[in-house]
Order: structure tokens, then C-alpha cells, then sequence
């Protein structure tokens, strides 16, 4: 046999075993897509059920309609709007002034050598090892002393404290997304003139858009699904939030919940993280990426 026939049979059967690599990881791609969107699917059916179960339904549901949704929002004893008018508030002010701490904060452990500053991060992650529920009860004494009494039914104090846990994670995430960027064009700003509140605004902040949407987004998805400290912190139910009312719903017994509606429930609950999701996808993907790179 020749060595160009050697070459050609070698090249053959190394094409074979590349479309044979291909072929299983689509195949295992397929399974995990199939896992990951199956919920979401049988969700959406139980949703669309008009009968109320979900153990015995079907993917495609008999007779599906919007029923549930349309009771879920016109019910007297059920007010919808008003509690997703709180958990848009909570959600709001945990993105909006996480962001604004973390932003400030990763930079200045980013870009300056200070004492204390290894071991601000170290106890960083040391707190976020912590599961939320064991920081309740030591969250709300503390607020409780800070705000006063008022604190309780309190929207405010929810959201302070939603902001000091989301905090240590936010802080990491920024600080490695902005060590991505080099150091070389706030000296070269410098150089022209620009004082350090210019170069901050104007050659930081948009050069860290990216990490500024990650962090906006999981202080609004964190906020948004908040349900431990809302559980502990509200008890007038004037002041409660979708994750409470979802909560609320389940009976004593599964046959006691109108399963439907809660389906129904769990997707509208879903939806406002999603558009969010959406308004910052272009940013996301990079922010994730390259605020693990340093850290």
C-alpha cells in the first residue's frame, strides 16, 4: 500500500471519529435542552389546564385556554397588581443601589492597595458561604436597632436588607470585570487632564457596561424572588410580595391547591425577569465572561 493511500485512509478515519465526537455531544446537547425546557413546558400546560390538576394532565392540555389568568388577575382577594407593584419596588431599589455600592466599591478594590483590602474580600466570600436563611434573624435585630420598629411591614427595610446580601457576590463580580480593563487608559485620561471623577464617568463606566448589566440583573432577579427575609420581615398582607402570594397559595393538602392558578402564577411571576433579561442580553454574555477572568 502506498503512503498516499496510508494518508487518505488516515484522513478518512479521522473524519469519521470528528462526526462521530459531533454526533454524541448533539446528542447529549439535545438531552440537557430537553431537561432544562421540559419544566418550563409542563408548567406552562398546567397553566392553560382548565381543569385545576397536575399530576394527571397532559403536555397538551384538553380545552386550553387563559381562564386561570384571567381569574388570577380579577380576583377581589387576590390583589395582584398591588403586590407586584412591592416586589417591583423591592426588586428596584436592590438593583439600583446595589449597583450603585458595587460599582464604587469594585473599583476602589480594583484599582487601589489599601490596608484591609485582602481582607475585605476574603470576608466577602466568607458571607456569601453563609446560607441567607442563617443571616435572618441577625439582619432584622440589626435593622430593627438602625431603623427603629418601623422596619417591620416595611418595603425599605426589605429592600436594605435584600442589598446587604446581594453585596459581597456583586462586589467580586465587578472587581474582576473591572481588572479586565487596563489600567493604561485611565493614565493615558490623566494625561490630558481629565481629573479622576472624568475618567471615572467618562472612560470606566462605559468601558464596564457589561458588568454593570450582570449586577443590575441579579440585584433585580435576587430582589425580584426574594421571599425568606419578605416572609420574616411583612406580615400585613397589604405589603406582600408575588414569591409570598405564590407561597400563600399552596393548601395544607396538594388537593387544596388550585394548582392551575399557580402555574399560571409562576409564569406572569417569571415574565419581568425574563424582559429584563432581554433589555440587557447584549451586555450579559461579556460581562459573565470577562468578570471571571481576574479576580
Amino acid at each position: 500500500m502506498s503512503n498516499l493511500s496510508k494518508v487518505q485512509q488516515l484522513r478518512t478515519s479521522a473524519k469519521a471519529q470528528h462526526r462521530f465526537g459531533v454526533g454524541i455531544r448533539l446528542v447529549i446537547a439535545v438531552i440537557l435542552i430537553i431537561f432544562s425546557i421540559f419544566p418550563i413546558l409542563w408548567v406552562i400546560s398546567a397553566s392553560l389546564n382548565p381543569t385545576g390538576t397536575l399530576a394527571t394532565q397532559k403536555l397538551i392540555p384538553d380545552n386550553p385556554g387563559f381562564g386561570n389568568y384571567q381569574e388570577l388577575l380579577s380576583m377581589d382577594q387576590f390583589p395582584f397588581w398591588k403586590w407586584f407593584g412591592n416586589s417591583l419596588k423591592i426588586a428596584s431599589i436592590t438593583s439600583v443601589l446595589s449597583l450603585a455600592i458595587t460599582t464604587v466599591a469594585g473599583y476602589a478594590f480594583s484599582r487601589f492597595r489599601f490596608p484591609g483590602r485582602q481582607a475585605g474580600m476574603l470576608g466577602f466570600i466568607i458571607v456569601q458561604m453563609l446560607p441567607s436563611v442563617a443571616t435572618v434573624t441577625a439582619l432584622f435585630v440589626l435593622l430593627n436597632i438602625v431603623l427603629g420598629p418601623q422596619v417591620r411591614n416595611s418595603i425599605a427595610g426589605v429592600g436594605v436588607a435584600m442589598i446587604a446580601g446581594a453585596l459581597p457576590f456583586a462586589i467580586w463580580n465587578m472587581k474582576g470585570f473591572i481588572d479586565t480593563i487596563p489600567m493604561e487608559l485611565e493614565e493615558a485620561a490623566y494625561i490630558d487632564g481629565a481629573s479622576a471623577n472624568q475618567t471615572f464617568f467618562r472612560i470606566m463606566l462605559p468601558l464596564a457596561l457589561p458588568g454593570l448589566a450582570v449586577t443590575a440583573l441579579l440585584g433585580f432577579m435576587a430582589g425580584w424572588t426574594e421571599f425568606v427575609l419578605s416572609w420574616q420581615f411583612i406580615s400585613n398582607p397589604k405589603w406582600f410580595t408575588l414569591s409570598m402570594a405564590l407561597y400563600g397559595m399552596q393548601g395544607q393538602y396538594a388537593a387544596n391547591t388550585p394548582w392551575s392558578q399557580f402555574a399560571a402564577m409562576s409564569i406572569v411571576v417569571s415574565v419581568p425577569v425574563v424582559l429584563v433579561f432581554f433589555a440587557l442580553q447584549k451586555y450579559i454574555v461579556g460581562g459573565l465572561t470577562l468578570g471571571g477572568v481576574k479576580g
